[in-house]
């Protein structure tokens, strides 16, 4: 389906990728002003600090309160997520929002599929949500992106909703493509979330298909 490198990835070394992307996005957050909080991310119905909420859910729920929230939500667990993000976007300020994410660098949470390299997706993704949305220049490290790039798989399309039929997924800033059909353009993290269910921006996207994958 795509273009893989040949790196095998070490534990410990997606583990320090992990700490990074935290720590660096936890920088960022604490430079933002109050109202780009406030301002809509890639994530549909999401502003900047329900985004920030979810990523640190992860460190602050326990198994047995993850495990209550999901009851809640009738085993849905996009609608568990969604609800905790709103309700901890409410009730914690900005300046704890950032400092979870930089207290939970080297926290050992993974998603439940996965492990470490979606663990890693997950930040790159939720960080790209933001810093696109507010049209902030930000670039992920190449070596973190390629964890992720390599991890893209049909099964996470589909559970992300991302419908990449028809297309191939061309970065012009990295050697690396996914998928077959009508050639898509953009630089390796902008095509990235478009694996991960996104729309963009207008004009981050070159290809006859971009009409699909654009926010109008």
């Amino acid at each position: 389906m795509g273009k893989a490198t040949a790196k095998r990835y070490q534990d410990d070394e997606v583990r320090t990728f992990i700490a990074a992307e935290r720590q660096e996005l936890a920088d960022l957050l604490d430079g933002l002003s109050p109202a780009r909080w406030d301002e809509p991310s890639l994530c549909a119905g999401w502003r900047v600090r329900e985004v920030a909420a979810h990523m640190s859910m992860g460190f602050r729920l326990s198994l047995p309160a993850m495990a209550g929230e999901l009851v809640r939500a009738r085993g849905n667990l996009h609608r568990m997520t969604d609800r905790v993000a709103r309700g901890d976007a409410a009730a914690r300020s900005t300046v704890e929002l950032a400092a979870f994410l930089r207290e939970g660098a080297h926290h050992p949470w993974t998603p439940p599929v996965g492990g470490l390299q979606a663990a890693l997706g997950h930040d790159v993704v939720h960080g790209l949500d933001i810093t696109v949305a507010l049209g902030h220049e930000r670039r992920v490290p190449e070596d973190r992106l390629r964890v992720v790039l390599d991890g893209i798989r049909p099964s996470g399309l589909r559970f992300f909703g991302a419908d990449l039929g028809g297309v191939r997924l061309c970065a012009d800033d990295l050697d690396w493509s996914y998928g077959s059909g009508l050639p898509l353009y953009g630089a390796a993290q902008d095509l990235l979330l478009l694996a991960f269910g996104r729309r963009l921006p207008p004009g981050r996207l070159r290809g006859e298909a971009s009409g699909r994958f654009t926010t109008v």
